[in-house]
Parts: C-alpha cells; sequence; structure tokens
C-alpha cells in the first residue's frame, strides 16, 4: 500500500499516531556522547543536543544505548526521555540487559540493532532469519509495554517477512551500502525501493538511516512508502562548522523538497 492509499484509507502512523505527509526525521545524538567522553566531564551534553534538534525541526530523537557504554550512557537515556516532547526511538541490542532498560526508560520505539563490540559502527542488518521464534519471545515484553517494535534490517523481503513474524511495527532498512558503495547504487536504490513498498503492503512501517547525508539523503527521502529517517553522525559532524540547528534546517530541506517533487531527484 503506498502513502497516498494510506491517506485515503485514513490509515494512522504507528510511531505518532498522525496520519502520513512527509517524511519525519529523526537526529541521533550518539556522538555528542562520544566527544564528550574523550575527555570526561559532562560537555557536550546529548541532552542539550537532543533539545536542540527538537527546536530545529526534529521529528524524534535516536540515541543508541551500547553494551559497552562507549558513547550515551544510562543517565543519558533516562534524562532524554525526561527532557524532550518528540518521540525517542532507543536503539538497542537484544539482550536481556538492554531490554530490561528499555523497559525501565519506557521510549516510544524501541529498534534492535545488531552490535559487536569490535566494531566501529553498525554494520548491517539485524540477522533475523531463522530467528523469528528466539526473538519473538525475547522481545514481547517490549510490546506488551506498548513500546512499538522496530528492527534495523537489510532491505530483502525475506528479511520483512521475518521481521512481521517476529511482531515488529517498525522496520528501518540499512541505507549504508547505498551511501558507502558508489558502485552499483542504482541497483542498491532499486533495492531500497522494493522493500519499502513490500514492508508497506504487509502493514509494516518503513524508516531508512545509516550513512545518509546532504548527497544522498533525497533519493531516499524521495521513496513514498519510507515515514522516516534517522541520520546522525553526518549532522553532528556537520554542526561542529555549522551549528546543529543549522544542520538540521538543511536536511530538513533536502528531505522535504525531495518529497515534494520526487521526479527532480537525481
Amino acid at each position: 500500500m503506498t502513502v497516498s492509499q494510506m491517506k485515503r484509507a485514513g490509515m494512522k502512523n504507528l510511531y505518532t499516531g498522525t496520519a502520513p505527509h512527509r517524511v519525519r526525521l529523526g537526529v541521533n545524538i550518539d556522538h555528542v556522547a562520544t566527544i564528550r567522553n574523550a575527555r570526561g566531564g559532562v560537555h557536550p551534553s546529548p541532552l542539550a543536543a537532543a533539545l536542540q534538534a527538537e527546536a530545529a525541526g526534529a521529528d524524534g530523537i535516536t540515541a543508541h544505548l551500547r553494551e559497552d557504554r562507549r558513547h550515551i550512557r544510562d543517565d543519558d537515556m533516562a534524562a532524554i526521555k525526561a527532557g524532550i516532547s518528540v518521540p525517542l526511538n532507543f536503539e538497542l541490542a537484544a539482550t536481556s540487559e538492554m531490554i530490561a532498560m528499555a523497559l525501565k526508560i519506557k521510549p516510544n520505539a524501541a529498534c534492535i540493532v545488531p552490535e559487536k563490540r569490535e566494531e566501529v559502527t553498525t554494520e548491517g542488518g539485524l540477522a533475523v532469519i531463522g530467528q523469528e521464534a528466539k526473538l519473538a519471545d525475547r522481545l514481547a515484553p517490549l510490546r506488551d509495554a506498548g513500546i512499538k517494535l522496530s528492527l534495523f534490517i537489510e532491505a530483502n523481503q525475506p528479511d520483512i517477512d521475518a521481521a512481521a513474524a517476529i511482531g515488529a511495527d517498525i522496520v528501518e532498512l540499512h541505507t549504508g551500502r547505498y551511501c558507502h558503495e558508489s558502485a552499483g547504487r542504482d541497483g542498491e536504490l532499486l533495492r531500497l525501493q522494493t522493500a519499502a513498498q513490500y514492508a508497506a503492503s504487509v502493514g509494516i512501517e518503513c524508516h531508512a538511516g545509516h550513512g545518509l547525508d546532504y548527497d544522498t539523503v533525497s533519493s531516499i527521502a524521495a521513496i513514498p512508502n519510507i515515514e522516516e529517517l534517522n541520520i546522525g553522525h553526518f549532522l553532528i559532524g556537520e554542526s561542529i562548522f555549522c551549528g546543529l540547528p543549522v544542520a538540521i534546517e538543511k536536511m530538513r530541506q533536502l528531505i522535504d523538497a525531495a518529497r515534494t517533487n520526487p521526479d527532480e531527484v537525481n
């Protein structure tokens, strides 16, 4: 089902309860904490960044509490949830410790991501095929608590089917390959478009993220079935030069222009 079909049917957005109209922008503030932790202390504050992002037009805040606490810490999550008025998307590994933390924080959505201690950043989508029963059982408490369940996956139909079997409300498609590998980019874009359309057809809300910047965001934002983009590292890096509000406002403009005039996107 396309976005226009959803509008005609009066379907509500799973994440915010509103009718879909534009692509939402979720701002990931993890790397504000990375900078803070490089020297210790309390500056810069992830909460202050989240509040600036919200004021600049972010539709939601994303934060990833890793098992090794390399950037965001437990008290950051609690402070961000208490301080912001937009939805909080809590990224976490599917471990007992992290699920318990999510149940304590009660974010709007919990996005399950793969996690390896040796990786610099998330390197791909969650392996869901063959683990449907295990993950459904482990993640059931999140859904029972009224937290929207999101899975960060590769843009493939079998992964989306597995996410549906697990009971996911949302899938977030991994855009890293599209952003970082120029060879075969057209094919990767087609894969993302096809996956987003398929997710919508089976009733799963579709988000996308990882590696998006000013040069790559428009083509992804133009995909009609994608309802939210989550962007962090680029925006935090760009904010060093121009400030976070300016960086977010430019990204917001590019996203809106792509959705309004998709035929003009290269």
